[in-house]
């Protein structure tokens, strides 16, 4: 659990090559600069850590890229305690950038190994505390804790699932990426009860979503 000044020089690297890919929001970037991203990862990767690539991390899942992280929150437009919903918490490390930027953060994650593991770390090792952490089905969403101003999803989905859709409050925003190989980022924003305004946003490559499990709160 070290962080150091050259870490910290590492991820202000990082949040200006961010910068120049074209990410403006300053509070996104701000949060790249402070999110120690190495702690995240296998020690072994640690040097690596702060490049804008993808690393392998538990049940066969992977910790994104930090552009597809910024973009995706950007994509987001979250404001500070706003209700936010992420399937998909995987190493925890978009989760600790949206407690960060002041979400009410509700985190599901499909992999038990991930979820113990991650439950852990965030909450009682970094701090960064959701409201809830869930293992269960990021298919069906929390319906008991709709409805969320912002939806965020972290895997692959051949379709939109239509209960994310349902969960969203009028105005909300949903980001999610769409395809089966590849994926299309697309986001959904929610006009009225039966209208939605769809956007995308240029491909990505993400693990697929998973589902079937027994919800368990953690």
């Amino acid at each position: 659990m070290i962080d150091t000044t050259r870490h910290q020089g590492l991820r202000n690297i990082l949040a200006n090559e961010l910068a120049q890919k074209g990410i403006k929001d300053k509070n996104v970037l701000q949060a790249i600069r402070t999110i120690p991203r190495h702690l995240f990862l296998n020690s072994s990767f640690e040097d690596k850590a702060y490049q804008d690539i993808a690393f392998p991390i538990a049940s066969g899942q992977t910790i994104s890229r930090p552009h597809t992280v910024a973009f995706q929150t950007e994509l987001l437009q979250m404001k500070s305690g706003q209700k936010v919903l992420e399937i998909g918490t995987g190493s925890g490390y978009q989760s600790a950038i949206l407690v960060f930027l002041g979400a009410k953060l509700y985190t599901i994650e499909r992999q038990a190994e991930l979820f113990k593991k991650t439950n852990i770390f965030l909450t009682k090792k970094l701090g960064y505390v959701p409201k809830k952490m869930i293992l269960g089905d990021g298919y069906k969403g929390l319906i008991e804790e709709a409805p969320f101003n912002r939806i965020i999803v972290t895997a692959g989905a051949p379709s939109v699932p239509h209960q994310l859709l349902s969960q969203l409050a009028i105005g909300g925003r949903l980001v999610i990426p769409i395809g089966e190989i590849t994926q299309v980022m697309t986001t959904f924003d929610r006009l009225s009860e039966k209208e939605f305004h769809k956007e995308e946003y240029g491909h990505f490559a993400f693990v697929p979503m998973l589902e079937r499990i027994k919800t368990r709160v953690g």
